[in-house]
């Protein structure tokens, strides 16, 4: 058969003497205003404006201060709690990056992890949540905190890197933390990416005895198999269902299956984005696992989140080490650990 190509042409341009006098202020002009012909659509063109500098300015100034927030402390961990339905018991919650700027103030994930993205400056950022999140759990657990796990997100790039499990045995062994106490939060796009490469990097985590979840589930890749593949422990659903789970048949449908889903290939739920006792309420008839949301709580700084645990605990029997290490990863069969969590 035929192969059909289509090449598309996305075009930047700028005017002489408008735009500049000289041909390197040219060419760059004409480059900023191909980033944002990309950025509009492919196979579009867009003339250089002279916004587009002072956005483009704005963009290098973020990437140069992010840059220096590793080194000035000016990141930090927020936590939300996962809240199991059927018990109300916190088990665990998931660690959230923050960026405090000395003078923009809190600069919201959406606004700089894609200029992190963009420039690589992921690989170091996701090192410091995680070395982050590991030292906070071990100050927990040495001040007499009962134990709660801790999900990190981790981005395609870091899943790709090919020191990831080395990386992740070096923070546990740093903080003296079982492997049981850490889940890993990946995108489908991030696993599907490479399939082959993910199942074995996948597999050295989880023989390592880490939690794996896939985030966002149902927005991403539409194949089912790797469901099967890869030794995973939880689906979280995105927000976008929940949102309208009680309006939409279709939503209330997605989330049915994905509950029936997981739980055949004994994978568990955890809804994001849960708002209204009734969605809750509807979770639970549907039978899912875990939630996280506003309902409960928006994700808080660790002091915040000491005291917010210990309210809810106060309402619930208390887990024990046992519980809490329990895994249901696929390999559990072959590594020294009991199934069901």
């Amino acid at each position: 058969g035929t192969l059909n190509v289509r090449p598309s042409i996305t075009m930047g341009i700028s005017m002489y003497p408008v735009d500049g006098d000289t041909f390197a202020k040219l060419l760059s002009r004409a480059n900023t205003a191909m980033r944002y012909a990309k950025s509009a659509a492919r196979g579009t063109y867009r003339f250089y404006a002279g916004e587009m500098s002072r956005i483009n300015d704005d963009q290098v100034a973020l990437e140069n201060d992010l840059r220096e927030a590793l080194e000035r402390n000016e990141l930090e961990l927020h936590f939300q709690p996962k809240v199991d339905i059927a018990t109300g018991r916190v088990r665990s919650a998931e660690a959230l990056l923050r960026w405090r700027h000395p003078t923009r103030g809190m600069v919201p994930p959406n606004v700089f992890i894609p200029v992190a993205e963009e420039t690589g400056l992921i690989l170091p950022l996701g090192e410091w949540v995680l070395r982050q999140a590991c030292r906070q759990l071990r100050e927990w657990l040495d001040a007499g905190m009962s134990p709660v796990r801790i999900a990190v997100n981790l981005s395609a790039k870091q899943f790709h890197d090919a020191d990831l499990a080395a990386i992740v045995r070096s923070e546990l062994n740093d903080a003296r933390l079982q492997p049981g106490y850490i889940e890993l939060e990946l995108t489908e796009s991030a696993l599907m990416c490479n399939p082959e490469e993910s199942a074995r990097t996948l597999e050295s985590l989880s023989a390592m005895g880490v939690h794996i979840s896939i985030d966002d589930f149902g927005t991403g890749y539409s194949s089912l198999s790797y469901l099967r593949r890869f030794p995973l422990d939880k689906l979280k659903i995105d927000r976008s269902f929940i949102r309208d789970l009680l309006v939409s048949a279709d939503d209330a449908c997605i989330v049915r299956a994905i509950i029936s889903l997981a739980h055949s290939l004994r994978l568990r739920v955890v809804a994001e984005g849960v708002e209204t006792h009734q969605q809750l309420e509807f979770l639970r008839e549907l039978g899912c696992d875990q939630y996280q949301g506003y309902y409960c709580s928006p994700a808080v700084p660790a002091d915040q989140f000491v005291a917010l645990v210990a309210r809810l605990r106060a309402q619930m029997p208390e887990l024990t080490e046992a519980d809490m290490l329990k895994t249901q990863s696929r390999l559990s069969a072959f590594v020294p650990q009991t199934s069901g969590q």
